[in-house]
């Protein structure tokens, strides 16, 4: 009996043997010591017993059993051999009793080769085991641009020890323990890992069942989607039918991780389209859009969401007859799902989310009801149900950079910016650009109001004698009184505003109704089968800036100017090549950066003195938001110190 599954065995050992000749592959299992150097092997992290997932098992330490298998761990010795005889005892043994005794292996790049133990994977393998028990020796490559995945990994196992877990991109690590509302470093329970494991490979099942193997996208991704919309606890009570139906409803978010260029920036509004000769001639229908605005607070505490306010009262008036609009204050304060859920209720066909923390919330909604538009005011997001609206604030900042330049006595600016998220990144290097180019030796000190508060901030760079700030890009309101913004000068107690950015949300939005009304909105994404973000500036009417007359005349012209130029596109504030913090240079000479590469931005300029923040340096609100919308620098802080903890 043993000598017949032998045979079965290496029948299967040789059928992959051919196949790799044939296919010009090696025929024989990868060899670690081949692979990486002696001194590599020597700094091991012994990482103790772990269950490896037997199909991560893909080769061996040394060269003594490189020509026993084929690449699948199956023999391909010959019957009458001493290995087969060896092979079939242990086959024996594993079914009368079981194979208990870990093997030892070394993992490299998040795949394990056997140093003792070979046999014993090889009938394991052939048995169909799951995960064979090992003792593991960890080997760590030298850090490269073309590591980090990897590391990310390593920073993720040390908090979690799960080793069956793979994502297309590193990312996704701190991205999945944020989604099990962990801090980036936070340890798990073994109770924690027991539950995870067994929720991973039944979703793993469902997912498959689904048609997941079709897909490039992987279990790992998959899960990590669906947790991010339906939430981990709602998975863990989900039963198989219930998961493979919620696939169903979001599997164009599933597929569009499969793409490369996941995100379509829309810089400008479309044209719209005009209407047929038949809808000249025929009546236009009596129907009332209804279209509702939620906010992260209310416009009586917070100038961000008056801004947005006042863009709503903007289009009530301008459509009116035709458009009713509803405010729905407060979301986060509650549950902002029932808020999205009422709102569908009240009739509403078009949902504004004018906050990154309500980004989730929409998408949850956008999958549960595909026949409304949901639209999200964040930037630089991947998902396919809801689009992302924001501005291009970062060209009014780069003219208000080069006024503070003209005017700074010292050579000395302040900058404090809210949140490290995408948009944000790009305001800073702008205005420090700006600055650049009016005095050459501006230096830009930052300071975060979401890590000190706007008010120590400030008083920061009072110490130090800082007397031009730009302050934050919306007027803070505390019991009816506004805090600084824009661009102001300090002394004392006197405040004087030289120059302020302008959200013209009211514009936004009535282009964007205008293109709904007219369908244009629609074919927009009918016809794309990527992310739609909308990224629009001065060009678009939605940014502005305003000085007032006591600005030097020269400046006011110098700003005039560059409004001009950025208005009709034929300058940007971002001209390369760029010098960033470190030294490194971006983009050729002559260029400009495209906007994917604005809209991405999570680096800062050479004359910038200051830092992105960690996410453990946040308040709560902006580790929230960054949750959502941050740039990988505010995201990875603790997980570095994880990984430096691990080389």
């Amino acid at each position: 009996m043993s000598e017949q599954v032998y045979r079965e065995a290496q029948k299967l050992g040789q059928k992959e043997y051919r196949a790799c000749v044939s296919g010009g592959r090696s025929p024989c299992l990868p060899v670690l010591d081949d692979i990486v150097t002696p001194e590599q092997i020597l700094k091991g992290v012994d990482l103790g017993i772990e269950q490896l997932p037997a199909e991560w098992i893909v080769g061996t330490k040394t060269r003594a059993r490189v020509n026993t298998f084929a690449p699948n761990f199956m023999p391909i010795a010959p019957v009458e051999s001493e290995f087969a005889q060896k092979w079939e005892s242990l086959c024996r043994t594993h079914l009368s009793e079981g194979i208990r005794d870990p093997i030892k292996a070394y993992e490299y790049m998040h795949r394990y080769y056997v140093e003792e133990g070979n046999k014993r994977v090889s009938v394991l393998k052939f048995y169909g085991a799951p995960s064979i028990p090992a003792r593991v020796i960890r080997v760590l490559p030298e850090r490269s641009p073309e590591t980090e995945d990897y590391f990310a990994y390593v920073a993720f196992h040390r908090c979690s020890r799960v080793n069956f877990l793979e994502f297309t991109h590193g990312e996704s690590y701190a991205a999945l323990q944020q989604a099990l509302g962990k801090q980036p470093d936070e340890e798990w329970s073994e109770e924690e890992r027991r539950r995870f494991s067994a929720t991973y490979y039944y979703f793993r099942r469902a997912y498959l069942a689904s048609g997941g193997e079709k897909l490039k996208t992987g279990a790992g991704d998959a899960l990590l989607s669906y947790v991010q919309v339906f939430g981990y606890d709602s998975l863990c009570a989900a039963s198989s039918t219930e998961i493979k139906k919620n696939l169903a409803s979001m599997w164009e978010e599933l597929r569009l991780r499969e793409e490369e260029g996941a995100i379509e920036l829309k810089t400008a509004p479309a044209e719209e389209k005009k209407p047929s000769l038949l809808a000249k001639i025929l009546p236009a229908s009596s129907a009332v859009l209804k279209a509702a605005f939620l906010y992260d607070g209310e416009p009586e505490r917070s100038g961000w969401v008056l801004g947005h306010e006042l863009g709503r009262v903007h289009v009530q008036r301008v459509f009116d007859g035709r458009l009713q609009t509803t405010a729905y204050p407060n979301c986060m304060e509650g549950d902002p799902l029932e808020i999205l859920e009422q709102a569908a209720a009240d009739g509403n066909r078009l949902i504004f989310t004018t906050s990154p923390r309500l980004q989730q919330a929409s998408l949850r909604a956008a999958i549960d009801h595909p026949e409304l538009v949901i639209m999200n005011c964040s930037l630089n997001q991947s998902h396919r149900y809801i689009r992302s609206y924001y501005a291009r604030m970062y060209e009014a900042k780069f003219i208000i950079g080069a006024i503070a330049g003209s005017l700074t006595e010292s050579g000395r600016l302040g900058y404090i910016c809210d949140y490290p998220i995408f948009g944000q990144i790009a305001g800073i290097n702008a205005f420090a650009l700006g600055a650049q180019m009016t005095n050459p030796r501006a230096l830009v000190f930052l300071e975060w109001s979401s890590v000190k508060g706007p008010k120590e901030a400030e008083r920061q760079f009072m110490q130090e004698g800082i007397r031009l700030i730009s302050c934050q890009d919306t007027a803070s309101l505390s019991r009816g009184k506004r805090s600084s913004f824009g661009l102001t000068r300090i002394r004392g107690e006197q405040r004087e505003l030289l120059a302020a950015p302008i959200w013209k949300w009211g514009v936004y939005y009535e282009k964007i109704l205008r293109g709904f009304l007219s369908k244009t909105v629609q074919d927009e994404y009918e016809s794309s089968s990527k992310a739609l973000n909308y990224y629009w500036g001065m060009s678009a009417g939605v940014v502005d800036i305003a000085y007032p007359d006591s600005l030097p005349g020269g400046t006011r012209r110098l700003a005039d100017f560059l409004k001009e130029s950025i208005v009709h596109e034929v300058s940007s504030p971002f001209l390369t090549p760029i010098r960033a913090q470190g030294g490194e240079t971006i983009g050729e000479e002559q260029g400009t950066l495209s906007q994917e590469q604005i809209a991405g931005m999570d680096y800062l300029v050479e004359n910038v003195v200051g830092s992105i923040p960690a996410y453990t340096e946040l308040t709560p609100i902006a580790q929230a938001t960054v949750d959502t919308s941050g740039v990988a620098a505010a995201t990875e802080g603790a997980a570095d110190k994880a990984r430096s903890a691990e080389t």
